[in-house]
């Protein structure tokens, strides 16, 4: 009786497993109808290929419910509101994808790490972390996974040279720990419209000698942020600002540092697509080494020299002088759509990740937009300041990338592996690209709708086909533990923006800081190799003298930190990215 009762189970699931087969390219077939509509860069039938295999491999887990986790950007609403439905009704796998704020899901990683406790299936997590992953080894190892125990779910026109961030998700070891879910560059964003009214030209050029346009450095961008919040004051009855950030004491705080504005300052060493030595945190890891050997000048790091103080003074400087008031106290979520209002001149540090807002129309409130939906505005790439040498690193790119922890039981991971790699699919990654605005595919980037699109898109389009775009890259291999070391850096810069410590003793206090967490990790490594024998190994400290000025060591400070500011004319930027 048993064994006829297997039997008839096995029949049954057998003949659901085939109606669910027959459904599900039915339900994928009306996605393709609906929702992508001829919007992906491969053909119809190629689409229907790779959503047959998303049906086959899913059978398995036909009927599981899973839990992942992303910032909230709105791509991975895109995912969450409309991915999640289109998967579970071709594979039969529900997918609750929950949204949370970036430093909530950086704490999540780091709780189920801590505890082995698989939390969720899956995370969005961003690729700063790789220096984290690659060391602890408690993220699935995603080179090993695809050739073994993931084999029998990992899509075979996944195409991993396609992805334009692969190469900041691979370690040290050459191993793939993330898989690239979205992308998008910190760049600069200017009030084009103004910037070209001949009056205002030429207000400026008597003021200040030189040419009103899209700066070059640091002092370009200052005095224009002097111009409009203290020059120009209105423009067509509105108050109108030079310059917008944020200062709210809170994780974000700490990105909007440690997301490369010490390197913008001329924080580091040269080197792609961090800085060798030295990275864009100050920390030093000698090249052929995976050791950092420390964050203070005094051993050999640039956390706290002076271009590095420098930067952060600047940024406290400006946020009082020339942003609009309450500016101090935004957070990264609310600073960044206020351009939108369109009483903001410009905008040093602004992540394209917000794109999708800038180009709504005026209807829904965009004030930086005509009434035909036209541009005011244009990006460029950010200004560098005076300790900036060339080869060294110009700004950040972030790409969230799906990370799986080996503390995820095995048939979860290979559920949510089907559901990272159907939302970057060829079939569906065209589609989310123009949704979300973030790109990850080159062939995405090179699709005739992106060069139909792109007089609506302010230059993001060209700077993507641009070589330029390397030079933007996330946070690096120095780092050896992202999520210990990030909470530093937002509690002491946010005592520079109360009042409580001046530039210098921040980043004194936070150069120490993480040279006594990386001498935890030290302890840690060398006791129990756990981050793999790649844990920090500290110099010991000895006079900044020693170091300060030296060949690959810190910058020693420079007597005229304001040169002459240079603009470069916008015409002329756009011309160097599509000629190149």
């Amino acid at each position: 009786m048993r064994r006829h009762l297997l039997t008839s189970t096995t029949a049954l699931v057998l003949l659901l497993g085939a109606s669910q087969a027959y459904a599900g390219m039915d339900e994928a077939k009306t996605f393709l109808d609906t929702e992508i509509n001829g919007l992906s860069t491969l053909d119809r039938s190629a689409q229907e290929a790779e959503m047959q295999w998303f049906v086959d491999a899913a059978k398995p887990f036909a009927g599981m419910e899973i839990n992942v986790l992303s910032e909230g950007i709105p791509t991975h609403t895109y995912e969450s509101t409309v991915l999640t439905k289109a998967f579970e009704a071709i594979t039969g796998i529900k997918v609750n994808h929950q949204i949370l704020g970036e430093g909530e899901v950086v704490q999540a990683v780091q709780t189920q790490m801590q505890t082995n406790r698989n939390l969720y299936d899956a995370y969005v997590n961003d690729s700063d972390l790789i220096g984290t992953h690659s060391r602890l080894q408690l993220a699935v190892n995603l080179t090993d996974f695809m050739a073994g125990e993931g084999k029998d779910v990992t899509l075979p026109t996944l195409d991993l040279e396609d992805f334009i961030g692969i190469k900041f998700t691979t370690g040290p070891d050459g191993k793939l720990y993330q898989l690239p879910d979205q992308q998008f560059a910190n760049l600069y964003w200017f009030r084009k419209d103004w910037f070209d009214k001949p009056e205002l030209k030429e207000k400026f050029k008597a003021k200040y000698g030189y040419d009103l346009g899209v700066p070059v450095n640091w002092s370009a961008y200052e005095d224009i942020a002097e111009f409009f919040s203290k020059d120009v004051k209105e423009i067509d009855g509105v108050r109108v600002f030079g310059h917008m950030d944020y200062g709210k004491r809170a994780p974000d705080l700490g990105w909007r540092m440690t997301d490369a504005w010490l390197s913008m300052a001329g924080t580091g060493s040269p080197g792609e697509p961090n800085g060798i030595p030295i990275d864009e945190w100050g920390i030093r890891m000698e090249a052929g080494t995976c050791n950092p050997v420390g964050a203070s000048v005094s051993r050999g790091g640039e956390a706290n020299g002076p271009a590095s103080v420098y930067a952060i003074a600047k940024w406290d400087e400006w946020l009082r002088n020339f942003a609009p008031p309450g500016a101090a106290s935004y957070d990264f979520y609310q600073s960044l759509p206020a351009l939108s209002q369109g009483n903001v001149a410009q905008q040093i540090f602004w992540y394209t990740a917000f794109l999708a807002d800038m180009v709504k129309p005026k209807s829904e409130g965009n004030n930086t937009v005509d009434d035909e939906g036209n541009l005011l505005w244009r990006m460029a790439p950010s200004p560098h300041g005076p300790y900036w040498k060339e080869g060294q690193k110009i700004g950040y790119q972030d790409v969230g990338s799906w990370t799986i922890l080996k503390s995820t039981p095995t048939d979860r991971a290979k559920a949510a592996w089907l559901y990272a790699q159907f939302v970057v699919s060829k079939t569906v990654s065209l589609k989310k690209s123009h949704v979300g605005l973030t790109l990850i595919r080159d062939s995405d980037i090179r699709h005739q709708s992106f060069t139909d699109r792109a007089p609506k898109l302010g230059g993001w389009v060209e700077f993507y086909r641009s070589p330029d775009r390397v030079a933007w890259s996330p946070t690096g291999i120095n780092v050896p533990d992202y999520p210990k070391l990030a909470q530093i850096w937002w509690q002491q810069i946010g005592d520079v923006n109360s009042g409580a410590f001046t530039p210098q003793q921040a980043m004194d206090r936070l150069a120490e800081e993480m040279d006594i967490t990386m001498a935890r990790m030290q302890a840690a490594d060398e006791s129990a190799k756990v981050y793999g024998g790649c844990g920090p190994r500290l110099n010991e400290p000895k006079d900044p003298a020693e170091w300060l000025g030296k060949p690959n060591g810190p910058k020693a400070k420079l007597e005229n930190e304001k040169p002459k500011g240079e603009t470069i004319v916008y015409e002329e930027l756009i011309k160097r990215w599509t000629t190149q």
